[in-house]
């Protein structure tokens, strides 16, 4: 009988670790679903017998608050922008990760930033400026000529957020990199870039998911847009002609990170360990053109692969890093500005 009793108990247990609890990961989808399916999700899923169930945003935060205050957690891991997650780990919406228990590389393995209080910065972004070669054949060098519409004429596209229209806006009048954030940390600096935006906004059309930008482009719909880099090498690897000016990028990592109350917060913090193995990495950046934050990634790369990233040091040489502080600090009352006048 005992026999018994422990065969099916033995036999129980199997079927239990046969029918793990599936987990749910976020993204923004398109070519970061894609990309995560081939670095992650199918390397997760082979190693751990767990079903991953994918999802799609556009960063709607209130959702994850609402999860949260009201404990009906349906999201588990969340792909997740710097300052949104600086944010969200103070307001208590992710679960804070334990570093010294998580099986990955030491910190000086990373980039900085990469292993913060409550995110897994796994890969690191640039917004650059994207162009029709088919339709210019004299190339923009930079934001100015972003809003030179005599020179350049047609449609451009802009994200429909202060975020980096603010900061082009300034560029493109003239402020220096260095003193962006000061000066926009000004009432005077941020009418200064409303007035600038003022002007080119009549030829804008705002997009508001990263696959806009590159179908807008594609389409002839907008002559040179704002785009994620990796959205451009996707179309450029299909054969669009469209370029980047690197001059004058603008830089940040995305994270991933675990919703606060999730039921699965180990199978959570194992996928997490798993998006920062070098390996991982190395078929993300392959997949998606996005630079890597665990620099032992770069030896597994090739050459021409390298030279298509963020993280180049030829196309990091004008590259400006984004701030999230900022962002933190002032981007409540610059939406609230930013949305009365996308608006009028």
């Amino acid at each position: 009988m005992i026999k018994k009793i422990l065969a099916v108990t033995l036999l129980t247990s199997i079927f239990m670790q046969t029918q793990a609890e599936p987990l749910t990961v976020i993204s923004y989808g398109g070519l970061h679903l894609k990309a995560q399916g081939e670095a992650f999700y199918k390397p997760y899923e082979k190693k751990y017998n767990t079903k991953i169930i994918t999802g799609e945003y556009n960063g709607e935060m209130a959702k994850v608050r609402s999860m949260v205050d009201t404990g009906r957690t349906s999201w588990d891991v969340l792909q997740v922008e710097t300052g949104d997650l600086y944010r969200g780990c103070s307001e208590g919406l992710f679960e804070q990760l334990d570093w010294s228990n998580l099986k990955v590389d030491g910190e000086s393995d990373y980039v900085d930033g990469s292993l913060s209080e409550c995110g897994a910065g796994f890969f690191i972004w640039s917004v650059v400026l994207a162009y029709d070669s088919s339709k210019l054949t004299t190339p923009p060098k930079d934001w100015k000529d972003f809003w030179d519409v005599k020179k350049f004429p047609g449609k451009r596209a802009l994200r429909k957020s202060p975020i980096l229209a603010l900061e082009v806006a300034l560029l493109a009048d003239g402020v220096k990199t260095e003193d962006i954030y000061t000066v926009l940390a000004t009432p005077e600096g941020v009418d200064r870039a409303f007035k600038k935006l003022d002007e080119i906004k009549p030829y804008v059309q705002w997009w508001e998911s990263g696959s806009q930008p590159m179908q807008w482009l594609i389409s002839g719909n907008v002559v040179m847009t704002s785009a994620y880099n990796g959205r451009v090498y996707d179309a450029q690897q299909e054969g669009k002609p469209v370029q980047i000016v690197w001059n004058d990028s603008f830089y940040d990592m995305d994270s991933f990170a675990i919703i606060k109350g999730t039921k699965n917060k180990q199978a959570a913090e194992r996928f997490i360990e798993l998006t920062m193995q070098p390996e991982n990495q190395k078929v993300y950046s392959e997949v998606a053109g996005y630079g890597f934050s665990n620099k032992k990634t770069a030896e597994l790369l090739d050459a021409k692969t390298l030279d298509h990233l963020s993280t180049a040091p030829e196309h990091m040489k004008n590259a400006h890093k984004l701030d999230p502080d900022f962002w933190i600090d002032y981007g409540e009352t610059l939406q609230q500005r930013f949305n009365v006048w996308a608006s009028e």
